[in-house]
């Protein structure tokens, strides 16, 4: 078994500086978010946002930078005056609104799909669903 040290093992609340969530981490992991967004300490769903939000504009070939995502992705969480968890709903609302439109837009050059017949074994019986 390998011994930590107590220090290194201590951990302070971060609060992200945009949606407000706060969690419990150690001040190496604070340390290697905030030089990852300029300085800024994001929670794991933020930074993803933001992440995903850089990588999006580089395909499309409308470079936005690091900084300007992280300021679009403030001014997301501003607009919204709830407590984290709701945020965390809403964009998980928003990533599901957009991952079922690409579905329906990709469905529509392919084939469509249709529920088939199916059976499941309930005892010694099997039921049609």
């Amino acid at each position: 078994m390998q011994e930590y040290k107590e220090e290194e093992m201590e951990t302070e609340l971060a609060k992200c500086e945009c949606c407000g969530f706060k969690e419990d981490c150690t001040q190496d992991y604070i340390n290697e978010v905030k030089s990852e967004f300029r300085g800024k300490w994001l929670c794991g769903l933020c930074s993803e946002a933001v992440k995903d939000e850089v990588n999006k504009q580089n395909n499309i070939s409308n470079a936005l930078g690091l900084e300007d995502a992280i300021k679009a992705h403030l001014s997301f969480c501003r607009k919204f005056k709830a407590n984290p968890a709701v945020l965390v709903a809403e964009g998980m609302r928003q990533m599901l609104r957009k991952r079922s439109d690409m579905l329906l837009s990709s469905s529509s050059t392919s084939k469509k799909y249709a529920r088939s017949t199916s059976a499941a074994q309930v005892g010694n019986d099997f039921l049609v669903l």
